[in-house]
């Protein structure tokens, strides 16, 4: 069906599964036809360019007084779905993990009951903003694998841009309340391996497109579908830069995107900052 009210009708879960950038309008039109009591999942990853806000920010405030929390448990319980997941993969039953976030216990454990199956393990976590953060800030950094798989490196020069780009993830997640541990698991390193290594990945795609030479309209034209690292890639750099952090990756991958690195200029920028001592936040 292509009606919302009648796809949501007596349902037990709600799975929403938006481009990022569409999502505030999507809930905001729809929200009143969402029932009480049913937890409303999000897999959307991104931070939406024209609120500046991550994916719970924006929902929440889309739904408002529907998913606000006090003394009792929200009229529509929002959790988070994140990890290392492709969906062609998930229709052939291949085994896999992945993480579901809620601020209530009660909605993550409700959706790990419901989804979990002997092929798709669900683990919960109630760290929103570090499942968000590594949802979010992989499809930037796999832009960046993917152009440096574009150019002839190897699994050496991607090994090193996903290790450092987790340490990037870890700072920027703590800056913004979430817990550095969650950046270890599967909504972090996990679905970051996963996308930075696999050309399955549109962000993976996209950066190996723009280093033989096209566009960005070109890249995203030729994947045709929507490339969520490209967006995103700006507004970690404007979140960066409002928590007072110096994130070398994703400020590479932002100035590439935007046009105003070429992808071999992104390679010498990756490798032009002294290296230091490896030192680990804790």
């Amino acid at each position: 069906t292509t009606s919302f009210e009648n796809a949501v009708s007596g349902a037990d879960l709600i799975v929403h599964c938006i481009p990022a950038q569409a999502t505030p309008d999507f809930v905001k039109k729809h929200s009143h036809l969402v029932p009480s009591g049913v937890p409303y999942v999000s897999t959307s990853k991104g931070i939406h360019v024209k609120s500046r806000k991550m994916m719970s920010e924006a929902i929440t405030e889309a739904f408002g007084e529907r998913a606000m929390e006090g003394v009792q448990r929200a009229e529509v319980p929002l959790a988070y779905l994140s990890g290392p997941s492709f969906a062609s993969e998930m229709v052939k039953s291949h085994p896999m993990s992945v993480v579901v976030a809620s601020h209530d216990a009660w909605c993550a454990m409700r959706v790990q009951q419901l989804l979990t199956s002997r092929t798709f393990r669900i683990y919960t976590t109630d760290d929103v903003i570090g499942v968000e953060i590594g949802g979010a800030l992989k499809n930037p950094l796999a832009i960046g694998a993917g152009c440096a798989q574009g150019l002839g490196f190897g699994q050496s020069t991607v090994a090193g841009i996903v290790t450092r780009g987790c340490q990037e993830m870890k700072t920027l997640a703590m800056a913004c309340g979430g817990r550095e541990e969650t950046l270890s698991g599967l909504s972090g390193v996990g679905d970051l391996m996963l996308t930075c290594y696999s050309s399955l990945s549109r962000n993976n795609r996209f950066g190996a497109a723009l280093a033989r030479g096209l566009s960005q309209q070109e890249a995203c034209d030729e994947i045709g579908e929507v490339v969520e690292g490209f967006p995103t890639a700006l507004e970690v750099v404007k979140l960066a830069k409002e928590k007072h952090l110096k994130l070398p990756l994703f400020s590479a991958v932002a100035r590439l995107v935007s046009g105003d690195m070429k992808p071999k200029e992104l390679m010498q920028k990756m490798l032009s900052s002294e290296p230091g001592e490896e030192r680990f936040l804790g």
